[in-house]
């Protein structure tokens, strides 16, 4: 099974070409709810971000506010650090605990993990193909804005997250999402195409390998 991750930075459009790729036929496990999943009360990571950032970020129900734990942890680079170090280990596991679910007898060829921070999280290790997808920044503000989020709030986001020429520089596939939606659309289908045959091309190659043997 080729393990793919899925990124982008925030706005540019990854959820989307998730969205492209199930509709070719592809898993895809999204990791970010992942992470709300383990903030949440019960869950392994919420008494650690509690913890580290104080009574002050739960809502009336005793849950982890998102919004003001974002925030205090995106003011500045050690606080986003310590709330990952608590995080994203667990998350982690998750998401080898779904591959290797996926590898099993009968699973697909080609799995995908969705995560914003796939790289900056140490992700790309547990990967055999990584695709980004970026747009240009002003497309990302405009995006942004359109969700309800502050000037403030996109640019300390933004800062938080690798550049657009940073993640490409790690990618093994990229897409463009600056154009139409039916673009996007052409350039996850084709890729789509490219992962299945490269998956079928590697099973050929073990079989083969296995008839020398």
């Amino acid at each position: 099974m080729i393990r793919v991750g899925l990124t982008g930075g925030i706005g540019c459009g990854k959820t989307t070409v998730a969205g492209f790729l199930r509709d070719c036929g592809l898993p895809v496990l999204d990791a970010d709810p992942l992470a709300q999943q383990l903030m949440a009360p019960g869950g392994v990571a919420h008494d650690d971000v509690v913890r580290a950032f104080g009574a002050g970020i739960l809502d009336a129900d005793g849950c982890i506010d998102r919004r003001k734990l974002a925030e205090i942890a995106f003011c500045d680079h050690a606080s986003l650090a310590r709330l990952n170090d608590l995080v994203h280990p667990h998350v982690a596991t998750e998401i080898e605990r779904q591959f290797a679910k996926w590898s099993g007898p009968g699973g697909p060829t080609v799995a995908i993990v969705e995560a914003a921070l796939l790289i900056e999280a140490g992700y790309r290790d547990l990967l055999d193909r990584l695709i980004v997808v970026w747009c240009e920044p002003e497309q990302q503000r405009e995006r942004l804005l359109a969700r309800g989020l502050g000037a403030k709030q996109i640019g300390l986001r933004m800062a938080a997250q690798m550049s657009a020429d940073a993640k490409r520089r790690c990618a093994t596939d990229k897409i463009d999402n600056s154009g139409t939606i039916e673009q996007t659309r052409a350039q996850a289908q084709q890729l789509c195409e490219l992962l299945k045959r490269q998956a079928r091309g590697a099973d050929i190659q073990r079989q083969s390998d296995g008839k020398r043997q």
